[in-house]
């Protein structure tokens, strides 16, 4: 079997591949503390509930924005498997160009996104991934990243709105019923999830006026909220909500590993 492991600013997002099949997707909490001993544990602990051992991990591959959290994951990885993480990142050898000023900042999330779309689409491609930030990546049908978006994640524009306005509560982000609230808890479900439709339709419309030879992107939505998002949005036309993971399972194989 093969781990996926992509390790973001809030969530780490763990996926295991049996052969090419998804079989198992949980979530972590990213926390920096954490020893390589107590990831080891974590992981463990998920795989025997889940029916798995952990030998029957055979090879491991990992992308991550989170710097502090990345290498006492690896260490716990390899702790509880005895398989040592590939780590993906923009220096990677994959078949994808990062047609950017800086490709070496491009984060390992939107380089496993690129790859994915590239390779499940073939088709010029807008992903959307609701995460801590919510990221458009601009994809061509050849693999050519040519830039995007980075605006604030939807969890983060909730959270950041209720720590700031001392009288506003912490509201579930569950789909609104209508626009205008008539509690205060709706009125904040509806100005962070409508604000965040309403963004995604925006900013793909310009990106689609900008879009190099006129040509019409696909637009395909991912990520942990993107359930929430999607249904709302008039832009977004497909759905994959662990994009990232199929893209770190064939970065794996252009990588040589095996599982």
């Amino acid at each position: 079997m093969l781990l996926a492991v992509d390790i973001g600013n809030t969530e780490i997002t763990l996926g295991l591949f049996q052969d090419d099949r998804l079989t198992l997707v949980w979530r972590l909490t990213t926390a920096s503390a954490r020893t390589p001993d107590e990831w080891a544990a974590t992981l463990t602990t998920h795989l025997v509930n889940a029916g798995h051992s952990t030998h029957e991990v055979r090879g491991a591959v990992q992308a991550s924005v989170a710097p502090a959290v990345t290498d006492a994951f690896a260490q716990g990885v390899e702790q509880a498997t005895g398989v040592r993480p590939a780590t993906v990142d923009a220096g990677s050898k994959l078949p994808i160009v990062l047609d950017v000023d800086e490709p070496l900042t491009v984060g390992a999330d939107r380089v496993v996104n690129t790859l994915a779309a590239r390779e499940l689409y073939r088709r010029d491609t807008v992903v959307v991934d609701y995460g801590t930030a919510t990221t458009f990546d601009c994809v061509t049908a050849d693999g050519h990243f040519i830039g995007g978006v980075i605006a604030p994640g939807v969890r983060t524009a909730a959270e950041n709105l209720t720590r700031r306005a001392a009288k506003l509560p912490a509201t579930e982000l569950v789909a609104p019923q209508r626009v205008i609230g008539r509690r205060t808890e709706e009125c904040i479900r509806s100005g962070v999830l409508f604000g965040a439709v309403d963004a995604t339709d925006g900013i793909v419309r310009r990106i689609k006026a900008e879009w190099p030879g006129g040509a019409k992107p696909l637009v395909v939505g991912t990520g942990g909220l993107v359930s929430l998002i999607a249904p709302l949005s008039q832009e977004i036309e497909q759905v994959e909500p662990h994009l990232t993971l199929l893209g770190l399972k064939i970065a794996a194989k252009h990588l040589g590993i095996r599982w």
